[in-house]
């Protein structure tokens, strides 16, 4: 492919490069030279399980991939000990070896569903970083100000609230950045909250004497709520391990502002042709799309069937969890048991919304005992068939 090409494609979704020119050189000097770009994005394994907002990175790494270039997924396992402190109010609770690495093992796994996992460098920055002096790891510091630290706005806010800041916090993009040293990064790659860390790294290279590496960001998906950034902790992701009846139902309610940016930041579809579909039948194709990619396009088509079934007819789905229960329970008591929503709070919400019924009929009275057997719906996706033993 040629360059203009392998520009077009990269630049797809992508919020900012620096600089799209260097990009360019570098990708001319690849062709030229008959090596591959050395490609690098980092992920803290800060949590088992990768959602759609992760795989934005992932999908572009995997395009980088496809065009020939060496892909190093640098897993950090030394520094999410530290926490990363990006977009953080406080300072983040830092996790135990083993907690990191028993993540690091469900990220890879989870990650090779979208990386040729055999053609990519996995690498774990503890390899350098466990081994380095404190000395030496103490003159990196000389690489970077305090007046520069506190000109990131995260920290910049935290000190106008009067919120501590502990030096090793300052220490993070600092290490981050000497990762892309160690690997001689062509370029890097992260989400647009992580361009401070992003740009240490540029700084740190040229004072290695390397070239200093190309930053490029991409954005940051909003969850099904459409306003937050996808979080587990806020409860609005979609997990790749997701089923496809859960994943096809939480990609339809979407909005249809959001619609677009999903298109184009998961999918390799046509953006014109999108644009030209009646919105609901672009959103059963996007649904689709995504099952089809983690999962096959038979499970693509059964969830579409489903949801046509349950939601347009009004039906209850087949495969109904069942919570057994030996006497009888407040509705509250029963959502929560249940795991169906994260707190009681969240129960008392639904039923204020008029979105919680019992074998049909509308719960409106949060003090509502559930004492026979019966079909719950919360919501417009979670069932509950209930019995008694």
């Amino acid at each position: 492919m040629d360059i203009a090409k392998q520009l077009e494609l990269i630049k797809r979704g992508a919020v900012e490069i620096v600089s799209e020119e260097e990009l360019a050189k570098k990708l001319e000097a690849a062709v030229r030279e008959k090596r591959p770009l050395r490609i690098k994005a980092g992920f803290d394994p800060t949590a088992p399980d990768i959602h759609l907002g992760h795989t934005v990175l992932l999908r572009k790494l995997r395009q980088f991939q496809d065009l020939g270039h060496e892909v190093y997924f640098l897993i950090g396992d030394f520094t999410a000990c530290i926490g990363d402190p990006t977009g953080r109010s406080s300072l983040r609770k830092t996790l135990s070896p083993e907690e990191v690495q028993e993540n690091a093992s469900t990220y890879k796994k989870q990650a090779a569903r979208i990386l040729d996992i055999e053609k990519i460098k996995v690498v774990f920055n503890s390899h350098w970083f466990s081994k380095m002096p404190v000395a030496e790891i103490l003159r990196l510091t000389m690489h970077t100000t305090v007046s520069q630290m506190l000109a990131r706005q995260d920290f910049k806010k935290r000190l106008e609230q009067n919120q501590e800041i502990s030096l090793l916090e300052f220490m993070y993009p600092i290490l981050q950045g000497y990762d892309s040293v160690v690997l001689k990064a062509d370029v890097e790659l992260g989400g647009t909250d992580q361009i401070f860390n992003l740009l240490v790294g540029r700084d740190l290279q040229k004072d290695f004497g390397q070239e200093p590496q190309v930053v490029m960001t991409m954005p940051l998906l909003e969850g099904t709520d459409g306003v937050n950034k996808m979080s587990k902790s806020l409860g609005n992701y979609i997990a790749i391990n997701d089923t496809p009846k859960d994943m096809f139902g939480k990609i339809m309610s979407i909005s249809d502002e959001l619609m677009l940016k999903y298109f184009t930041l998961l999918t390799d579809d046509n953006l014109e042709e999108v644009k030209s579909i009646h919105p609901r039948n672009a959103k059963v194709s996007l649904a689709k799309d995504i099952i089809r990619q983690y999962y096959s396009l038979e499970d693509a088509d059964n969830a579409h069937r489903e949801f046509e079934r349950v939601f347009s007819s009004k039906e209850i789905p087949e495969d109904l969890e069942v919570l057994s229960l030996t006497q009888p329970l407040s509705i509250i008591d029963v959502v929560t048991q249940a795991g169906l929503v994260k707190s009681r709070n969240e129960v008392r919400r639904l039923i204020q919304q008029k979105a919680v019924d019992f074998n049909g009929v509308r719960i409106e009275d949060e003090k509502f005992i559930v004492d026979s057997a019966g079909v719950l719906r919360v919501g417009t996706r979670r069932f509950l068939k209930i019995e008694f033993k």
